[in-house]
């Protein structure tokens, strides 16, 4: 697979430079001259005028094309960004790169049987980037955690198998965390390279049943593929809309009901378009021995981010992920993630068409 280039780092971006920028049509990707900024000094308005967007007068989207927005109650820096991470507010550029990789640790995993009858092994790991649990569904009893599996002081057998640190399955009446030789050569495989899903907490998508986005659709279909092949890792990022938190994620849907789209409701917010990082799912991939993967996505920023600043891992494949609908292979269909998918495509990069 083409190599791709990881952006170069930039200096952050103050607010009014970010939304001059971003308001600005056409405006370029290089950063604005930087001046010294308080982020109290005036209030700030956001002029959302769309040249090329045609409208009838007095319809709910006239009505948001003109309007100036005066800040909303936001909450500033829900997420801890560094200034190690590359700021740039474009939509499709990546923000998501860590200057170094954070250090990761598997603190425990348990065997889940599902509803579908495949079984997972859930991993749960902690982190020096933020204080989030972040997890790693991982499908294949050869799979293997460095950080689960290394001795800790003064455990006993029976504390290693409690935390999960075991080869193959618990019994009752197991004294031992290790197989013999005999079974643990069964148990290892020699698949091709990985399939692997990196994957944003979505409380919307995947609990409350929302129609705004594809995100419980897109897991679903990770697990279902993975169970096909009977190995594969979705790694669990607890970055909820798209790393500006669920309560601000609530107020950009009430911001597109006024007719903003999911890039412009962000920036609204005083948000990237895109404000996640993936270096803690390359920090968990190495962690798991998963350095050659098939990477299930349609965000080739997405690719470039998770290989790593020094290439940690390699994506040797994209696979892309087509709505269910699209292929007519049931799914669910509404207007607001069809306007979702076309915003991701026109604004985001996203390689989806319907003739995929």
């Amino acid at each position: 697979m083409q190599e791709l280039q990881a952006p170069s780092p930039k200096a952050p971006w103050c607010l009014s430079d970010i939304v001059s920028h971003i308001a600005r049509p056409g405006g370029s990707s290089s950063p604005p001259t930087h001046h010294h900024h308080h982020h109290h000094s005036r209030p700030f308005v956001l002029n959302m005028e769309r040249p090329s967007t045609s409208t009838t007068p007095g319809t709910p989207q006239d009505t948001f094309n003109n309007m100036s927005i005066v800040s909303p109650a936001v909450t500033p820096d829900p997420y801890r960004l560094s200034t190690e991470i590359l700021p740039d507010t474009t939509p499709g550029t990546p923000v998501k790169g860590l200057a170094e990789l954070p250090t990761v640790f598997c603190e425990s995993r348990a065997r889940i049987p599902t509803t579908t009858g495949a079984e997972i092994f859930l991993h749960l790991y902690k982190n020096d980037y933020d204080d989030k649990e972040h997890l790693a569904i991982v499908f294949g009893q050869d799979i293997r955690s460095e950080t689960l599996f290394a001795p800790r002081p003064n455990e006993s057998e029976q504390d290693r198998m409690t935390r999960g640190a075991y080869d193959g399955r618990l019994y009752p009446g197991r004294t031992t965390s290790h197989l013999d030789q005999q079974q643990a050569a069964s148990a290892t495989s020699d698949n091709e390279d990985t399939l692997v899903r990196i994957h944003s907490e979505c409380y919307t998508g995947e609990t409350a049943w929302s129609a705004r986005c594809d995100c419980g659709e897109q897991l679903d279909e990770a697990a279902r593929l993975m169970a096909k092949e009977g190995r594969g890792v979705i790694v669990y990022l607890r970055q909820e809309g798209r790393g500006i938190g669920l309560s601000e994620k609530l107020k950009a849907y009430n911001l597109q009901d006024l007719g903003a789209d999911t890039v412009t409701a962000n920036i609204m917010l005083r948000h990237p378009a895109d404000a996640r990082s993936f270096g803690l799912a390359t920090a968990i991939l190495k962690d798991l021995g998963q350095t050659r993967i098939r990477l299930l996505t349609n965000n080739p920023d997405k690719i470039a981010a998770v290989e790593g600043k020094h290439k940690e891992i390699k994506v040797t494949q994209r696979v892309p992920m087509i709505p269910l609908s699209w292929q007519d292979k049931g799914g669910f269909k509404s207007r607001e993630v069809e306007l979702y998918l076309q915003t991701k495509i026109d604004r985001m990069g996203h390689l989806l068409n319907r003739s995929s």
